[in-house]
């Protein structure tokens, strides 16, 4: 039986009709987005709005700085015993749309030495860790084919 996946953080993304997205909030009054998202109230400054719908975010977006995570993560990313663990590459990437930075992983064999500052990304499906039977699934980020060097 293969293990239970689960996403690490119920409703921050989906992959609903095929298409993996991230999954933010917009305020019906100002018209602000937030990820991760905001069911209480808005932040914008001047905005009093506390009407805010889920909004798909856009799937693309450009390398705004990055960098290689040579530290075990804190909780709630799991890493295994101390021989298990591996680096990995962290990017802030900006989302076409929105003009927002979102942070995540990079795919599995995504290096520092294949991304630039500027480049477009896409977001896909990952898989954060094993643990107590079931699959933390999250959200990594890839160069968009043709952009890795």
């Amino acid at each position: 039986m293969s293990p239970t996946r689960v996403p690490v953080v119920d409703g921050w993304f989906s992959s609903e009709g095929g298409e993996f997205r991230l999954l933010g909030t917009c305020c019906r009054g100002c018209g602000a987005v937030y990820f991760p998202r905001e069911d209480v109230f808005c932040r914008a400054p001047g905005c009093a709005g506390t009407e805010l719908a889920e909004v798909p975010l856009s799937r693309r977006g450009r390398v705004w700085s990055y960098t290689d995570g040579r530290y075990r993560p804190p909780a709630p990313y799991p890493s295994g015993p101390e021989g298990e663990w591996r680096p990995y590459t962290l990017i802030a990437v900006e989302l076409a749309a929105e003009r927002m930075v979102v942070l995540g992983q990079g795919a599995p064999g995504v290096t520092v030495a294949d991304l630039a500052v500027g480049m477009e990304v896409e977001v896909v499906p990952g898989v954060l860790g094993e643990e107590g039977g079931r699959t933390l699934t999250t959200w990594h980020w890839r160069p968009v084919s043709g952009e890795a060097s």
